[in-house]
């Protein structure tokens, strides 16, 4: 299923970890075949379970970094940035229930312009009707946990890497999941402010960001900004503060959570891109995953390479897995990228493939795509384009654990 090694994870140790999480990920929903709940508003896709020992808790942060203007927006003279918190929790916190995996305006926003994207139902699904296993403002357990930022992929909402934060979390770390507003579809705030007059804000993309060189590096620049900001704001939330730029309740003992010696960074597509060259860029991350990013910038004319990136031109001096799928489409002209960083990096970078998978397997489509297609909303043509069709009992433990497994080596005390 999974070729090559992945900083010591091989395809005998994902085959297996994935056959003996099938169960638990069918019991959580994550199977395509498990029946769905219907109302009048369509039906309700479920995220698998996480597997780990801890319960969890979560709780979001809004940012704002007032030394950079809006790259999107020139209306806008700070950066703003949301991030979700998932760690675990020490206690529940009555019968509160799990936090909904989007908001509901967040919701309706990804149901006009996600299904466009990736030709998801137009109708017959209640996208904010979704719910974690993550309870809201639950107490942090005070232990120093290993930390992890996540960037998603281009256009996409931190929202849907719900499944892969609450499985890390579930075994031990904080999952901090990052979103990029004005690239991601949306992104909802706490309230408004004087230049920013709608709670939800929207992508500002009208197609394949690669396709334009100066739009792909104004993204990439960004997102290297966002996570190495929201690091910066980490920094003082264990430090005691409270970097709310609101001021808002955060989880009690969250802070002390935090054991920033041992921090990672993973993503997908542009967000592994990002990822891969924040680490190069910031000794404070000592670990990253990029999953399906290119390491090289578009070419400026048809038929020319691309520039490399720094972490590709130069290679990287920390471990660095590149996993990859079978089915995605620029498998062609990602390879060069990846293979440069290969050459440079002397043994810290490594590389995987998990096969019968395609690109947005490493997000929750994975679980979502074939419970779309048995409700009789997606084809099987168009599941396989956007996951592939290896079954979800084997792809989301494939993908959870070669992620885990990468953090546990690399990230040890």
């Amino acid at each position: 299923m999974a070729h090559g090694q992945a900083g010591g994870i091989d395809r005998r140790t994902v085959a297996k970890s994935a056959v003996a999480a099938a169960a638990l990920l069918l019991a959580g929903g994550g199977g395509g075949g498990i029946a769905q709940a219907r109302t009048a508003d369509g039906i309700t896709l479920r995220l698998p379970a996480p597997t780990g020992p801890h319960r969890i808790g979560v709780t979001t942060l809004y940012l704002v970094d007032r030394s950079r203007r809006d790259p999107w927006d020139e209306r806008i003279p700070v950066r703003e940035v949301m991030a979700t918190v998932f760690y675990p929790a020490r206690t529940a916190v009555g019968d509160r229930p799990a936090a909904p995996q989007m908001t509901a305006g967040a919701a309706e926003v990804f149901r006009q312009i996600d299904v466009l994207i990736h030709h998801l139902p137009p109708t017959g699904v209640n996208w904010a009707a979704t719910r974690t296993h993550a309870q809201p403002g639950a107490p942090a357990q005070p232990v120093r946990r290993p930390v992890l930022l996540y960037s998603p992929g281009g256009g996409d909402p931190r929202t849907l890497g719900t499944s892969v934060a609450e499985e890390l979390a579930s075994h031990g770390h904080v999952v901090v999941t990052v979103d990029h507003p004005g690239d991601a579809s949306e992104v909802e705030f706490p309230g408004r402010t004087p230049y920013r007059r709608k709670r939800i804000r929207e992508t500002v993309f009208r197609g394949d960001p690669r396709t334009d060189p100066q739009l792909f590096r104004t993204a990439i620049g960004t997102r290297i900004a966002d996570i190495r900001f929201v690091l910066d704001r980490l920094e003082s939330l264990a430090a005691g503060r409270n970097p709310d730029a609101l001021g808002r309740a955060l989880p009690t003992d969250l802070g002390r959570a935090l054991d920033l010696r041992r921090t990672g960074v993973y993503g997908h597509s542009a967000g592994g891109t990002a990822v891969a060259e924040a680490m190069y860029e910031d000794r404070r991350l000592g670990a990253a995953v990029n999953l399906e990013g290119y390491l090289d910038q578009p070419p400026r004319h048809p038929g020319e390479p691309g520039d490399l990136f720094p972490v590709a031109r130069h290679g990287t001096d920390r471990p660095l897995l590149l996993l990859g799928t079978e089915g995605f489409a620029h498998r062609r002209e990602l390879d060069p990228s990846w293979s440069a960083a290969l050459t440079h990096s002397r043994g810290r970078a490594r590389r995987a493939q998990l096969d019968g998978a395609a690109h947005w397997v490493f997000t929750d489509y994975a679980a979502m795509a074939p419970q779309l297609q048995t409700a009789g909303l997606m084809t099987a043509g168009a599941r396989r384009d956007l996951v592939g069709a290896l079954d979800p009992s084997v792809s989301v433990p494939a993908v959870r654990d070669a992620v885990r497994l990468f953090f546990a080596r690399h990230l040890r005390a």
